[in-house]
Order: structure tokens, then C-alpha cells, then sequence
């Protein structure tokens, strides 16, 4: 067994010279900075397994306790930031398209997990042969079908503790498929009427299922989705605030600027101009859409 903390010095790999569609990385070359001073927008699935080291990582502005056997999910397209050079961890990351025909659904992983005992020397062990032979046989076409599915392994052996906690109630059913629908559309609707037609239920449902899960209403849901996008946009990237805000549906920079201080207590610049300092617990309020109630009995509390 491979003891916690303990992987190959295959990990500190440069990045290949052409895409991949799965390879593995130190937690310290995802970000240009090494400070981290700015969160990183996903451009691929990540998962983190932090090595050595104790601090809070965020995930889309939710800090989150990292010490050695803490597993982190995280989605293309959200922002992520990591007290380096306090962590040490090693990053599996890859293509959209990379699990394709596999059966395995790399949503149902939570996105932050303390593992311990069998559990972790048995991830460490799946991660520790990814990372070498991501470098063993970089540049082979016939290994991509031995890392697509050494990957699904890894992926469906983080599923297995969740399978205990199913989920019952019919609510959460009508919330996840409102949650798939506003991953869909939220850049072009923000009514609960649209969804509601689109989903073919009433409004009245769609808020009686967000109440049950969430104890907030679809409304709230759904601006909550718009709020965290903007707010990831602002964090980690530098596109002009009015771009930003007609990319999530607003037609006047002021309509945007109203709707995000409502939503987050502050405006657009203020947000901006404040996301290289730590923030202070929950900047916004995200409801993750691909999330279920099972990764949030893996929550940190």
C-alpha cells in the first residue's frame, strides 16, 4: 500500500505538447500566480487530492479544510483557489468528452470529501498509477483507452460511500431536473414560468421542491445560478463588467449592476476590485446544479 501523502515523483510533469484528454498535474502549476492571488476558472474536470499541507481551498467562493487524504471535485467552469504553497496536492484532469460510452457519472462524486483508512490508501493507489502512466505512455494512442478507464475506476470507487444515501423524496427529483434545465438556459431566462413549461409542472411545484431541498424558492434558485456565474466571470477573468453582464442576459449594464448587488451584497466593481483578497466565508449563496443530496452529507461543516 501506498501510504497518505506518499506519490511519484512522475507527478511534477510539465504539460505535453498537445491536448490530452486526461493527465495529472502539481497543485501548484494549475495557476499562472503561485500565490494564488485569484481563483482559476476550470477549463477541464478537475479532482484534487491534497498530499500534504492544511489550509482552506475555495470552490466557486466556498472555503472548504484541505489536510493530507482531503479529495476536491471540481466542475469545467468553476472557479477554484488553493492556499500554495501551503497544500501540496496532486490535480487528475480531463476532456468533456474523455468518459465517453464509459458508465460512470463523474456528477455524483461530492465535491469535497475527508477520506481515511481503506478508502484513501485505495485512491491514493488509483491516482499514483494514473500520474505514472499519464507519463509512461504519454504520446501512445493505444493507451488512451488504458487511462479512460483507469479514470472511470477512480471516479466509480468515489461513488461507492454515496450509494448508502440515496435519495427518496420526489422533491429533489423536480429540483435536480429544474437545477439541469437552469444549467441550460439561465444565460437566457431567468423566469420560473419558462422552466416550469419547459419541465411541464406548475410554478407552484418547482417552488414547493426547491423550499423541501433548499428552503429557498425556485426564484431564488435561479438567480442564485446567474449570481454565481457572474461572480465567477468578475473573479477570474477580465472580461468589462457590461460584456459580463449581456453574456448572462442583461441588455443594460445598470439592470446587471442592481441585479448583483442584490444578489451579493456589493456591486460588480466592488467584487471585482476585492477578488485578490481572502474572502470571508460565502460571497455568494451557490446552489450547485449537477449537486445532490448525497455530496452534501460529504460536506465539511
Amino acid at each position: 500500500m501506498v501510504s497518505s501523502g506518499q506519490l511519484p515523483p512522475a507527478t511534477v510533469n510539465t504539460a505535453p505538447p498537445f491536448p490530452v484528454e486526461i493527465d495529472t498535474l502539481p497543485l501548484a502549476d494549475l495557476a499562472g500566480d503561485p500565490a494564488w492571488r485569484r481563483p482559476v476558472l476550470a477549463e477541464r474536470d478537475l479532482l484534487v487530492l491534497t498530499t500534504g499541507g492544511h489550509g482552506d481551498a475555495e470552490v466557486d467562493f466556498q472555503p472548504l479544510p484541505c489536510r493530507p487524504g482531503t479529495l476536491l471535485r471540481v466542475r469545467a467552469g468553476q472557479v477554484l483557489r488553493c492556499p500554495c504553497p501551503q497544500l501540496d496536492a496532486t490535480v487528475v484532469r480531463w476532456a468533456a468528452d474523455a468518459l465517453r460510452g464509459l458508465d460512470v457519472d463523474p456528477e455524483a462524486v461530492p465535491t469535497w470529501r475527508q477520506l481515511a483508512g481503506e478508502d484513501e490508501d485505495a485512491v491514493i493507489n488509483e491516482v499514483t498509477q494514473l500520474t505514472v502512466d499519464c507519463v509512461r505512455h504519454r504520446g501512445v494512442p493505444a493507451a488512451d483507452a488504458l487511462l479512460r478507464h483507469q479514470l472511470a475506476v477512480l471516479l466509480l470507487r468515489l461513488t461507492l460511500a454515496d450509494e448508502a444515501h440515496p435519495a427518496h423524496r420526489p422533491e429533489e427529483a423536480t429540483f435536480h431536473r429544474l437545477c439541469r434545465e437552469v444549467e441550460r438556459g439561465y444565460q437566457r431566462t431567468r423566469r420560473v414560468e419558462d422552466y416550469a413549461a419547459r419541465l411541464g409542472c406548475s410554478v407552484r411545484t418547482l417552488t414547493r421542491a426547491c423550499l423541501a431541498v433548499t428552503g429557498r424558492s425556485a426564484k431564488q434558485v435561479i438567480d442564485e445560478r446567474v449570481a454565481l456565474q457572474a461572480s465567477r466571470l468578475l473573479a477570474a477573468t477580465d472580461d468589462p463588467i457590461a460584456r459580463i453582464g449581456r453574456r448572462l442576459g442583461f441588455s443594460e449594464p445598470t439592470n446587471f449592476g442592481r441585479f448583483f448587488t442584490r444578489e451579493v451584497g456589493m456591486s460588480p466593481g466592488a467584487f471585482r476590485a476585492s477578488r485578490e483578497e481572502p474572502l470571508p466565508g460565502r460571497v455568494v449563496r451557490p446552489r450547485q446544479p449537477a449537486q445532490s443530496t448525497r455530496t452534501a452529507h460529504h460536506s465539511p461543516a
